[in-house]
């Protein structure tokens, strides 16, 4: 700072005309001096730190590895490395829920074909066990000496000691 205000002290000094000139011709050369004074105080106030300009930036560099060298991805590094992590995580985490709900899919569609084959068998059984349907059997297989009873059940009781 001290460096600035000292050079802003020396362009005032020289406006002073020098020497032979006129009074527009001086006039003309202070403003000269104003602008490459502020032009000077510019450039000096820019620090050698900063980055290359983006024109400098080319396909070779970014593909030779040059662009890692570079202040802000080094200041950086660990913020785009856990963003990489986030990144990772979320695909893999996405990836096995979409191959979950692949799998549960799957496990449905074969619940549902066995309550279907459950719900087919057992009627089928009750189909079977039906009264009339055995007696039907019973007659077809005349090798079955097994005939329905003409008279109804009986009761009986037995007393109690």
């Amino acid at each position: 700072m001290d460096e600035i205000k000292d050079e802003e002290k020396e362009p005032k000094m020289a406006q002073e005309p020098v020497g032979e000139k006129s009074g527009e011709d001086a006039s003309v050369d202070v403003e000269d001096e104003k602008k490459s004074s502020t032009l000077d105080l510019l450039r000096k106030s820019v620090s050698e730190e900063d980055n290359a300009p983006a024109a400098s930036l080319t396909l070779k560099t970014i593909l030779g590895g040059d662009i890692l060298y570079a202040e802000i991805l080094r200041n950086q590094l660990w913020t785009i490395v856990l963003v990489v992590l986030f990144a990772v995580v979320y695909v893999a985490f996405r990836y096995q829920c979409q191959q979950d709900m692949i799998a549960i899919d799957k496990m449905e569609t074969v619940l549902k074909d066995a309550k279907y084959k459950a719900l087919s068998s057992s009627s089928k059984l009750t189909e079977r066990c039906r009264e009339s349907h055995v007696l039907e059997i019973l007659k077809n297989n005349k090798d079955s000496l097994l005939k329905a009873s003409d008279q109804p059940p009986y009761i009986i009781n037995v007393p109690e000691e």
